[in-house]
């Protein structure tokens, strides 16, 4: 049986931010301990059931696209080792596999999500106004179906329980300097592309993603917080793909299906899952870990 962290409790670091999944705890004045729980948020309610193993999953997977991207664009991860961060044995294994040591940056006020697929809020834009986040795309879309070439649609960053907000470009070049959100844009479109190109060989389209990034003392980007897992993306089972209907996914999205089914108005408390939701829901994390990283 595979051990459950819905909340970390450390003893030996201070506590400075518990989210949706993770909890960050400072690490003297440079570096930060991110621990990602089994917690699972769906319509930016955190649900009450945790999802065994998912926190461990979710690490390895965000670690191998850290190290896949390292030549592209600096990462949070740091050199020192949880050892270092957490020296007593027996409280260092409460959260051994599932915690990161990271460089303390400045996090940007933004969300850069990247859509290569018309799915979810997206779509449901594009039958409102035949567009997204302000870009015009081919009449006659699909659901489900592949964009002529991805898209950049960033949203604003909310607190836990309130529901992040679609923005234009426009907006992100208020909050950030034009400069900046460029570069953001860029950045993601390409890792996007990357992230795609080196997924569908083995079975997963990435349909979106969602990017968060901070800058250093230098005022370098760097990718923070979590890329490309299955909380952050939508990845599809490519060999059961078709457009025109909801595809089956290795991600969240079996949940919220799930979810739409009840009589549940998407607001705190969230429901309890039921073991078969839970059970199958870790596998599919499970999965797509295997086949991105085996």
């Amino acid at each position: 049986m595979v051990p459950v962290l819905f909340d970390s409790n450390l003893k030996s670091l201070p506590l400075i931010h518990r989210g949706k999944v993770r909890d960050i705890y400072a690490v003297g004045d440079e570096h930060m301990l991110i621990v990602t729980t089994d917690r699972l948020s769906a319509f930016d309610v955190i649900l009450p059931t945790a999802i065994p193993g998912k926190g461990a999953i979710l690490t390895s997977v965000s670690n191998f696209w850290f190290k896949y991207f390292s030549t592209t664009i600096p990462n949070q991860v740091s050199d020192m080792t949880l050892a270092d961060a957490i020296p007593d044995a027996a409280e260092r294994q409460l959260v051994e596999g599932r915690a990161i040591v990271v460089k303390k940056l400045k996090a940007l006020p933004i969300e850069a999500i990247v859509r290569g697929y018309i799915i979810g809020s997206g779509w449901k834009d594009y039958q409102a106004n035949g567009s997204v986040c302000g870009i015009e795309l081919p009449k006659g879309l699909q659901l489900a179906e592949q964009l002529p070439q991805a898209i950049y649609t960033p949203s604003s960053k909310a607190a836990v329980g309130e529901h992040d907000e679609n923005i234009d470009f426009a907006a992100t070049v208020a909050l950030l300097g034009e400069q900046l959100a460029k570069q953001i844009k860029a950045v993601s479109l390409e890792l996007y592309s990357q992230a795609a190109a080196y997924a569908l060989p083995r079975g997963i389209i990435i349909a979106d993603t969602k990017f968060e990034f901070g800058v250093d003392s230098d005022n370098r980007l760097t990718l923070i917080d979590e890329a490309l897992t299955p909380d952050s993306s939508r990845f599809w089972l490519a060999d059961a793909y078709q457009p025109g209907i909801s595809p089956q996914s290795f991600d969240k999205q079996y949940v919220r299906d799930y979810l739409e089914t009840l009589d549940w108005d998407k607001t705190a408390p969230g429901p309890e899952l039921p073991d078969e939701v839970v059970k199958n829901t870790a596998e599919k994390y499970a999965e797509a870990l295997q086949r991105l990283t085996a």
